[in-house]
């Protein structure tokens, strides 16, 4: 019996090949480009962000010291000094001269107490009712004299003298304790703030008040 040899049997397999390999490309190709876009997407999720927060948001961020109480203990202290009557009544007629003292700060962290008078200060002088001294730039408030007094710059007529500044009537005073205690997993943390003005003709404390804050922080089973 005759076999009948089949017609364009080698160029049929060869274009069977050629599809093959063509495909196993496609997919090389298409495994190649998959791998990149997830690289991609792997490093945009690890790639560093910055963005805006809110200054007066009270959402705490650890049982640290942070902005949130700062504004807190600046807000309960100016509320308190602004609605107290015998300083409402003292200063229905006129603007006490008040000099801020340092702030002791007895807690176990480096806090920037500054920045807690800052504000205090800030508040009541937008408040209207009181006037400041700013003992922090009295070397440059001398130097300044000076040049005015020394230098044959200024006209004598119109130059400042020296001890023509008005003096503190009152003393703003501060103390900044803390309060920390662990048990296992959770930190309790409790702050005071407090607060007095003190006559420096009289002696006496006029007013005085304080802010607690209590701070819990409880870290995660696997230490989120």
């Amino acid at each position: 019996m005759v076999r009948v040899q089949p017609i364009f049997s080698d160029e049929i397999r060869n274009d069977s090949m050629k599809e093959v390999r063509t495909q196993r490309m496609k997919n090389g190709i298409q495994k190649l480009l998959l791998a990149a876009v997830i690289g991609a997407l792997a490093l945009g999720g690890c790639a560093s962000t910055m963005q805006y927060g809110d200054a007066g948001s009270a959402s705490p961020a650890s049982e640290e010291f942070g902005p949130s109480d700062l504004r807190q203990i600046a807000e309960a202290m100016v509320d308190s000094m602004l609605t107290f009557p015998p300083l409402v009544e003292l200063t229905s007629s006129r603007r006490p001269v008040v000099s801020v003292d340092t702030v002791k700060n007895k807690t176990m962290q480096h806090i920037d107490t500054e920045s807690i008078t800052d504000s205090i200060r800030a508040k009541l002088i937008r408040s209207g009712k009181f006037r400041f001294i700013d003992r922090t730039t009295d070397e440059q408030a001398v130097e300044e004299l000076r040049t005015q007094q020394d230098s044959g710059l200024v006209d004598k007529n119109r130059a400042v003298k020296f001890g023509q500044q008005f003096g503190a009537e009152y003393l703003l005073t501060s103390n900044f304790s803390e309060i920390r205690q662990k048990s296992d997993s959770t930190t309790d943390v409790y702050y005071k703030f407090t607060m007095s003005l003190k006559n420096l003709k009289t002696g006496i404390l006029e007013w005085s008040d304080e802010k607690e804050i209590r701070k819990v922080f409880t870290r995660g089973t696997f230490g989120g």
